[in-house]
């Protein structure tokens, strides 16, 4: 499975987010609080759904399933205004990402071990510390075997000694 490659503009999002670990996943309790009031956010820009992740500082390079990160649950915005209660703005820097689609179009629990233990190594990029990222098409709800889902790394080039 190869990916494409974007180079994302800063983005504005509205939505909710938890603290959570691969051992205490909290996903659902995220998305079944965010999903039922993603409507009531102002000035939508399109329907897509980002499941989004802020990973501390050196994660990858000691992992452990128990550390923490943060999920967010959120809709892109034009602007922000009109802030619904339990909701919060997320500004998203640009950068570089390797997007992977899965071939079945839906979620792949296997699709990060490929990332990171056979695609990435082999690649000319490594690791940004930036978010991470998958866009769920407008039905936006993970386990719907209709919905379309995108895995978005952020890379940079590999560079001298990397």
């Amino acid at each position: 499975m190869e990916p494409r490659f974007e180079t994302l503009s800063p983005k504005i999002f509205v939505g909710q987010n938890l603290t959570m670990s691969l051992t205490s996943n909290r996903t659902g309790d995220l998305f079944r609080s965010f999903m039922p009031r993603r409507n009531e956010v102002k000035g939508l820009k399109g329907q897509i759904v980002y499941d989004l992740r802020v990973y501390p500082a050196r994660y990858f390079l000691s992992f452990h399933p128990a550390t923490e990160f943060i999920k967010w649950a959120l809709v892109e915005v034009d602007e922000v205004k009109d802030i619904p209660r339990e909701m919060e703005v997320f500004h998203l820097v640009g950068g570089e990402y390797a997007i992977f689609k899965p071939a079945n179009g839906t979620h792949d629990p296997g699709i990060f071990q490929y990332i990171f233990t056979q695609w990435m190594p082999k690649s000319n990029f490594i690791l940004d510390d930036r978010p991470h990222f998958e866009r769920l098409d407008s039905k936006g709800i993970k386990n719907n075997p209709e919905a379309e889902e995108e895995y978005w790394i952020p890379i940079k080039p590999r560079g001298n000694g990397a």
